[in-house]
């Protein structure tokens, strides 16, 4: 539309100079009232339907059969309406679809007013010589800004043509990338409840059935017996449950920051636990939230390894998160492990992963007195604005 409104400033504009030139320096002669006249009937004819010729074929059908009409017609009545063709070839070229029929319609138009030159001129081998100067040039400068234009097209077709492509690839890979972590966390929480939940349950159904079987038989001694073990069976399946919970849902960092929210991660995992965890935030700059996820993340996963795997009794998580540095530290004094033989799991990887996206490494320390994981990020770090979902 804004397009468009520099169209009519354009035409307006060339046919009010136009006229004023005429009116001023020429006399009011019939053939110079007629010229006038074919100016307005040429106006008329852009307001009424030829100023469509970008969305509408019929229109630029219309507006290219009155450019070459009028334009000579005008001619005929004053060599001054020559100037005319400062906007009849552009619109000619804005409005043919395609290069060859624009420059046919473009010489066409050129003889036409050549012609028509040469007969207001008098008709005689000067004025021969003025028309086809004259029209040359015109033609010249015509379809050098019709060829500039046709290119000009062509880049902003490709260009949309390559934008539109890579909006569709973003959208793939957004999809693809949702998909694959949905997938990935479906597999996450399959194999946890496969191995924790499930194999409890499992034994509670075996227990269950000892307890019939004995009542049955009378052994009301072995029943309660048995009764104790499926009691102890059902509080460890819901403290594994409890725990698969925790390891999925992201303590809320609720506006007061990481350091806050890492409080709250350790208050629950001594309340579920019986570690005691302890927490050493120094955070010196404003972290990027997306960020703060990243880390309280990895310590979500550190300290669900350390309940799940080493038998702690104490853990610690430090964070150091100033312009030169960005580290976050869980250890414990649990039993250590070798690194190198550890090949089940998806904690680890899926911690991998993440820290990538941000630019972030991981390294994992383990020994006798226990074992350290160090997750260290650049001190400028990147927004993660999509994360895949981390597997404990």
């Amino acid at each position: 539309m804004r397009a468009m409104r520099w169209w009519h400033v354009g035409v307006v504009a060339t046919c009010a100079i136009l006229a004023a030139i005429v009116i001023i320096a020429e006399t009011l002669t019939p053939r110079v009232g007629a010229g006038l006249g074919v100016l307005a009937l040429f106006l008329i004819c852009w307001f009424a339907y030829g100023w469509r010729f970008e969305t509408t074929p019929r229109a630029a059908v219309f507006i290219v059969v009155v450019c070459t009409v009028l334009a000579p017609l005008a001619v005929l009545a004053s060599p001054t309406f020559t100037t005319l063709q400062a906007v009849i070839f552009p619109i000619v070229w804005s409005a043919m679809r395609s290069l060859r029929p624009a420059v046919v319609v473009n010489v066409v138009i050129a003889l036409l007013i050549a012609a028509a030159l040469f007969i207001t001129l008098g008709g005689t081998a000067y004025a021969l010589y003025q028309a086809v100067v004259i029209e040359s040039l015109s033609l010249m400068f015509s379809l050098a800004l019709g060829f500039w234009m046709t290119a000009l097209g062509r880049q902003s077709a490709e260009r949309a043509r390559l934008i539109d492509e890579l909006q569709a690839t973003q959208s793939q890979l957004a999809a693809l990338s949702m998909d694959a972590g949905i997938t990935s966390e479906r597999e996450r929480l399959a194999r946890e409840i496969h191995d924790t939940i499930a194999q409890d349950l499992t034994g509670l159904v075996l227990l269950a059935q000892g307890v019939s079987r004995k009542l049955a038989a009378g052994d009301t001694v072995a029943a309660v017996e048995q009764l104790t073990m499926l009691e102890e069976g059902a509080r460890t399946a819901l403290a594994e449950t409890r725990a698969l919970v925790a390891s999925t849902a992201t303590p809320s960092l609720d506006g007061d920051g990481i350091g806050a929210a890492l409080d709250r991660l350790a208050t629950r995992y001594e309340r579920e636990t019986a570690m005691t965890v302890t927490v050493r935030a120094d955070v010196d700059t404003a972290l990027d939230r997306d960020i703060e996820v990243v880390l309280l993340r990895c310590a979500q996963e550190g300290l669900a390894n350390v309940r799940k795997h080493s038998g702690a009794t104490m853990a610690a998580i430090t964070l150091v998160a100033n312009t030169s540095e960005l580290s976050l530290r869980v250890s414990d004094n649990g039993s250590g492990f070798d690194p190198a033989e550890v090949h089940s799991g998806y904690g680890l990887s899926g911690m991998r992963d993440r820290l990538a996206l941000v630019g972030g490494e991981l390294e994992l320390e383990s020994g006798e007195e226990g074992t350290t994981l160090l997750v260290t990020l650049p001190a400028a770090a990147p927004s993660a604005r999509t994360l895949p979902a981390v597997r404990a």
